[in-house]
């Protein structure tokens, strides 16, 4: 477990819990956290699992666990700590709890039965057995229970309060390893349509346009002259400061919701000059300022010109007659 000659301590999560409680949504959050997510492990083969990451150099693993398993729930304790090595690695125990009101809510919602309910005649009959799954539940999971090292009760959080409090537990403390948000600043242009995956959009068409300078027509705003040409004016000086202040204000409230990109799109008319030197700018101030993750791109920015567009060329003019053309005689019966 050495990574150019430093010791990896492998992070163990052991996610169980109530069904309806909110497991899946703590798999996913740790998944997006970059975490290797597998889910209905049977605790008997756990070691195995881990062992096998670790042998893949995979160092942050987290297994779902729940009551479906019946038997193979095991010894819990000779489970838990066969995982935790002796300290060897970084365990938690993760117990995903809520109210039985707010699950069998929840049931009731989804209209799935409880995986623990009574079934007569392969379907659940009523409500009684959503209690009786939850009661059941509640008693095979009492061991892990008392081995979890973290309790988190869901009964009055929705699922982007339950990824923020999973972000803020277990984000990656060393920067560059998964799990932080990225975040993407896109170039476009508008007449070749706004990015689907746009989280934010803004617009740069009112700045000075290059493309009404000759000689920087069909240059790219990566180039400096041209990059200076949109910048160089209060408009664009004021733009960006204030864009800048909005997006250190706003990208780590976005990363505590868990999100695992943020993509902001910036476009002028036609993605070549204006929106790509806006783009740059921004990008370069904010991994200055220590925001991580930062990424650049130019969709349309070797885009051709396409007649018709606003401030594009005319495009040829349809040719025209010397002299009016001549017309044959009509014939006669």
């Amino acid at each position: 477990m050495s990574e150019g000659g430093a010791t990896t301590r492998t992070q163990v999560v052991i996610v169980t819990g109530l069904s309806g409680a909110g497991k899946s949504t703590a798999l996913h959050a740790l998944e997006d956290l970059g975490f290797y997510c597998c889910d209905n492990v049977p605790t008997g083969v756990a070691a195995s699992v881990v062992d096998l990451c670790e042998r893949a150099s995979i160092h942050r693993i987290a297994l779902g666990v729940d009551a479906r398993l019946g038997a193979f729930l095991g010894p819990v304790d000779e489970v838990v700590d066969t995982l935790e090595g002796d300290g060897v690695r970084d365990l938690h125990v993760l117990f995903i709890d809520a109210s039985d009101e707010s699950i069998v809510r929840r049931f009731s919602e989804t209209r799935r039965p409880h995986p623990l309910a009574m079934v007569t005649d392969g379907a659940s009959v009523g409500l009684g057995d959503v209690l009786e799954g939850i009661a059941r539940e509640r008693e095979r999971l009492a061991p892990l229970r008392a081995r979890s090292t973290r309790i988190m009760d869901t009964t009055r959080l929705n699922v982007h309060e339950l990824r923020r409090a999973l972000v803020a537990q277990f984000s990656p403390a060393v920067p560059g390893q998964p799990g932080q948000m990225i975040t993407r600043l896109v170039s476009f242009g508008f007449k070749f349509g706004a990015p689907v995956d746009a989280d934010l959009v803004l617009d740069v068409r009112f700045l000075a346009n290059p493309f009404f300078v000759p000689n920087m027509k069909h240059r790219p705003g990566t180039e400096p002259d041209v990059a200076r040409f949109v910048l160089d004016s209060p408009e664009a000086e004021g733009f960006v400061d204030r864009t800048e202040a909005l997006l250190e204000y706003t990208i780590p409230l976005y990363a505590r919701e868990g999100k695992a990109y943020l993509t902001i799109a910036i476009g002028c008319t036609g993605g070549r000059h204006r929106s790509v030197a806006v783009a740059e700018e921004l990008s370069r101030r904010l991994r200055e300022s220590g925001v991580p993750h930062v990424h650049v791109s130019h969709r349309d920015m070797m885009r051709g010109d396409h007649a018709g567009s606003r401030g594009s060329d005319p495009g040829p003019i349809a040719p025209q007659f010397a002299e009016p053309p001549t017309i044959p005689p009509r014939r006669t019966p």
